[in-house]
């Protein structure tokens, strides 16, 4: 992999991309990830038990927020009008659940860091929500499974 890194200037400083030459078009990405915990704690999920309220409701709204926020969190990330995002969940084995977050827009840079922060966020407030019951849940496997739009086309993970 020879691509130069964009974000970095000739003295090797940190820059924002210039954006402005680029085409808007239709652009998705889609990341996937988890959280890891005692089948017990996915079972009260499940159950809707946990004492902070409906777990899975609290964590799709953080992360369309969070994906929302990408730019305030992410230094070097563009402010995009976002047109879509979805955060769903599967439960995977007794122990598992697994996080899709989608993140759709039309502009001239893509939506990759929008999705990671949205799943990231359903992560964790997942784990905030059930860490009184089970502090060694892991957060596990974030990553962009697909994304499509702009200059450089279509991306699928293999």
């Amino acid at each position: 992999m020879t691509e130069e890194l964009t974000h970095i200037n000739e003295k090797g400083e940190a820059k924002m991309i210039d954006v402005s030459p680029k085409d808007d078009t239709v652009r998705e990405a889609i990341v996937t990830g988890g959280v890891r915990m005692n089948p017990e704690t996915l079972n009260k999920i499940k159950q809707n038990q946990m004492k902070k309220g409906d777990v899975l409701a609290a964590a799709r709204i953080a992360g369309i927020m969070g994906a929302k926020r990408t730019p305030d969190l992410i230094p070097l990330c563009h402010t995009i009008l976002v047109s879509e995002v979805s955060v769903d969940f599967e439960f995977t084995g007794d122990d598992y659940i697994k996080i899709t977050a989608i993140a759709k827009s039309t502009g001239k840079t893509g939506v990759e860091m929008e999705a990671m922060t949205a799943a990231a966020v359903s992560a964790l407030t997942i784990y905030d929500m059930c860490k009184a019951i089970d502090r060694g849940m892991s957060i596990e496997n974030i990553c962009l499974q697909k994304k499509s739009g702009g200059k450089s086309g279509t991306y699928i993970r293999r």
